[in-house]
């Protein structure tokens, strides 16, 4: 166990390195950090602190920087956070404020929001939908070989999508479709859809429709992206600004994973409720091994639950960061909340 002295020194060297991303010495400690000790003492706290994993010397300096295993410490028992600005709350409730026609414009603004916010990068997982219940579903011709398929939940989701229908088949057919998928889909959860799409949904168009051939799954792509989380991300370029390491072929990486909603979701969802911290390898992908992940899942009571994240350097400011999230979600909460109700209304 750390003693008083060095839990001070460990939090004064993070707290600066924090400020001024370069290596932290004895003098800068009693410099800036105020520390009443001798620059021997320091030094020696400093060495023991090494000695125990907890901080690291550079190559290019003789100052420290906090490791891992440090980190780690800090964020699990040093990090009080801090409460937020009065001006950042406003602009949150400003932004969430407004009148949003679909839930994917909720998930979109707010990852945007947060990422102004932090210059860090910003992703939103929206409300599982899985179990919303389909209430309608449609078709709107466009011309002669494209139609607009549209299918509505209770959860006040809409999935509009256009798609190419075979030459052959007429209007007459999409109605018997429509019809089908009307009176043997609406009303289900949308896994009750899905496992219908496969088993009885097959031999009704081939008992009612001549030319069904590949129509099923067409229309069985705008069911899945219906049922698929809804991602964004706020920011991507912002990983440029907070990574010494970072060449061209890893962004590259890191972009191309951002853009994999099933990869980034692994990511992101976090193992437990509220508010957790992931750092460099705990990550376990070593493309992030120069981050740090900051998760946190929202809840709407009656409904389901969603996940905000926050990926920025190792040495961001902890106790700032996690006071932002808390509040954050919160809003959010209450933002896609009102929304379901005035969808209900």
């Amino acid at each position: 166990m750390l003693t008083e002295r060095q839990i001070l020194i460990l939090k004064s060297i993070i707290r600066l390195y924090t400020s001024h991303e370069t290596p932290i010495g004895s003098k800068t400690l009693m410099n800036e950090a105020e520390i009443n000790f001798s620059s021997a003492t320091i030094r020696n706290e400093m060495g023991r602190l090494e000695e125990l994993g907890f901080i690291e010397k550079t190559h290019s300096s003789s100052g420290r920087v906090p490791s891992l295993k440090g980190y780690r410490f800090y964020v699990d028992y040093l990090v009080h956070p801090v409460k937020i600005q009065k001006k950042d709350l406003a602009v949150i409730k400003n932004a969430l404020g407004n009148q949003f026609r679909q839930l994917d414009e909720i998930v979109f603004q707010s990852a945007e929001l947060l990422s102004q916010l932090t210059s860090y990068t910003a992703i939103t997982l929206g409300p599982e939908i899985k179990e919303s219940i389909l209430t309608g579903f449609r078709l709107v011709p466009l011309n002669d070989y494209q139609v607009m398929a549209i299918l509505v939940t209770d959860k006040g989701h809409v999935e509009n999508q256009v798609v190419t229908i075979p030459r052959s088949m007429d209007v007459n057919e999409l109605e018997k479709i429509v019809r089908i998928f009307n009176e043997q889909l609406v009303g289900l959860p949308l896994m009750e859809v899905f496992k219908r799409l496969k088993t009885e949904i097959p031999l009704l168009l081939n008992k009612y429709v001549k030319t069904n051939e590949g129509i099923l799954d067409i229309f069985e792509n705008v069911f899945l992206k219906a049922g698929q989380d809804r991602m964004h991300v706020g920011g991507r370029m912002n990983i440029l600004d907070f990574s010494n390491e970072l060449n061209v072929e890893k962004f590259k990486s890191i972009y191309s994973l951002m853009d994999g909603t099933h990869d980034l979701s692994s990511l992101v969802i976090p193992s437990t409720t509220g508010i957790t911290v992931k750092i460099g390898t705990e990550l376990n992908n070593e493309l992030f091994n120069e981050f740090s992940l900051i998760t946190a899942s929202y809840d709407i009571e009656g409904y389901s639950s969603g996940v905000i994240a926050l990926l920025g350097p190792t040495n961001m400011p902890y106790s700032k960061m996690i006071g932002l999230v808390d509040v954050f979600r919160n809003e959010l909460s209450k933002k896609i909340i009102d929304y379901y109700h005035s969808v209900e209304d």
